[in-house]
């Protein structure tokens, strides 16, 4: 067994002064810990009649392929403003200055589909949050959010009340 959190490199002041960015790109490269990590996410949800899983961009991605194509689920996007060829619905979610909008195609999930969302990183919640408005307004059910890293001290599971939240490496202080 791999210690997946020794496998997370920390870069202090990235992007800025005071923040501590945590690289997951040393966990993907250690095959033996992308593999294990993956392991842990289908171990979790393969009986939990999932149909389609989906991920933010970018690091959202990576984890998130791997995991539809273990558990034979369907992978679907969701990027920023403008990145999706197709009609989209559009969510907009606060920043700490300002606000940003993410997208999912229209025809990406059929009412009544379970949906697992993913990405790489959960901190303050406002991502994922828009990510779950998408998935609900086209009729998705949102069986999970799934995380690889958890940033307990943002508080980001507050905003997320009501949703069955799974994270493998959580940090309490930054």
């Amino acid at each position: 067994m791999h210690n997946l959190a020794a496998s997370i490199r920390n870069v202090p002041d990235f992007p800025k002064k005071g923040i501590v960015f945590r690289d997951i790109t040393t966990l993907l490269k250690d095959p033996k810990a992308f593999k294990q990590t993956t392991e842990i996410f289908c171990e979790h949800y393969r009986n939990k009649h999932i149909d389609k899983i989906a991920c933010i961009e970018s690091r959202g991605f990576i984890l998130g392929a791997a995991i539809a194509l273990e558990l034979g689920i369907g992978f679907v996007p969701i990027r920023k403003k403008g990145k999706l060829p197709a009609k989209t619905l559009k969510q907009e979610y606060a920043l700490e200055y300002g606000t940003d909008s993410i997208e999912i195609h229209v025809d990406a999930i059929q009412a009544g589909e379970n949906v697992l969302i993913h990405d790489d990183l959960l901190a303050t919640g406002g991502t994922v949050g828009a990510a779950c408005k998408l998935v609900q307004g086209l009729g998705g059910n949102i069986v999970g959010l799934s995380f690889l890293i958890e940033l307990n001290f943002l508080h980001g599971r507050e905003k997320l009340k009501g949703h069955d939240i799974f994270s493998i490496i959580q940090y309490d202080a930054e």
